[in-house]
């Protein structure tokens, strides 16, 4: 692992000011406590507007990976600057993870790939030589699991945000196990996922974001793992309101 502890230094005046992203409860949660890893793989679950995406993208920030998508030793896509958030985060690393940290944003390891942005990060990686194949020659899907197995390896930091969302059924069987492969390498990852698929790799850690902040979950105790289950065994229970509705 690279990472034991996230957390995000903000002055009291800061955080009691209850703006964005201040006055969303999982980030509130990071400033006053932080965010502790207990395994080389985490999923972060909840539902859209929960705040996972902007802790997963402030975890790649402060870790100088960039924020548009891409590794930390390749120059930033844009000019943007950090996110308020990504530039307040500071973390208590393992001996691998201070090492990194020490030095320049090239020595540090990872990747951070988001589903909207990863076709233009393969491709910039691509013209470095870094990725061998070819995006423009790929779809969406096999142009993720590409950059699995190719910039994902070895001990670093790698963050992801909802990969699920261009990988069929299958392809999100590939990623599992690409994932326990890599964890058990000595690599970190942390991801953003609505994919019962994905968060029951086993040994992984869970965490459920939502108004309540955040607190470790079982697989089968996930309201997103409950709803799917209902769902796929009697879908008129749901369908039929929104189709009666038409």
């Amino acid at each position: 692992m690279i990472v034991e502890r996230a957390y995000a230094h903000v002055t009291e005046g800061e955080a009691a000011e209850g703006r964005w992203p201040w006055s969303v409860p999982c980030v509130r949660q990071l400033v006053e406590e932080g965010l502790r890893f207990s395994a080389p793989v985490t999923f972060l679950v909840g539902e859209n507007g929960s705040g996972k995406s902007t802790l997963v993208e402030a975890l790649a920030e402060g870790f100088g990976l960039d924020s548009w998508g891409g590794s930390a030793g390749y120059r930033y896509a844009s000019a943007r600057e950090p996110s308020e958030l990504g530039a307040r985060v500071r973390f208590e690393a393992t001996g691998a993870g201070r090492r990194m940290l020490r030095g320049s944003r090239t020595r540090r390891r990872g990747f951070f790939l988001r589903a909207e942005t990863a076709l233009d990060a393969l491709g910039r990686e691509q013209t470095t030589g870094r990725i061998s194949g070819s995006v423009d020659e790929m779809s969406h899907g096999e142009g993720f699991l590409m950059a699995f197995r190719e910039r994902f390896e070895g001990p670093g930091l790698y963050v992801m945000d909802e990969p699920e969302a261009a990988l069929s059924f299958a392809s999100c069987l590939q990623l599992v196990g690409l994932l326990h492969h890599l964890g058990r390498s000595g690599a970190q990852i942390v991801c953003a996922t609505h994919s019962p698929v994905l968060t029951a790799l086993p040994g992984a850690e869970i965490i459920e974001v939502g108004d309540h902040g955040m607190r470790p979950a079982g697989w089968r105790d996930l309201e997103l793992v409950d709803h799917w289950r209902r769902y796929l065994n009697d879908p008129w229970a749901y369908l039929r309101h929104i189709v009666e509705a038409e």
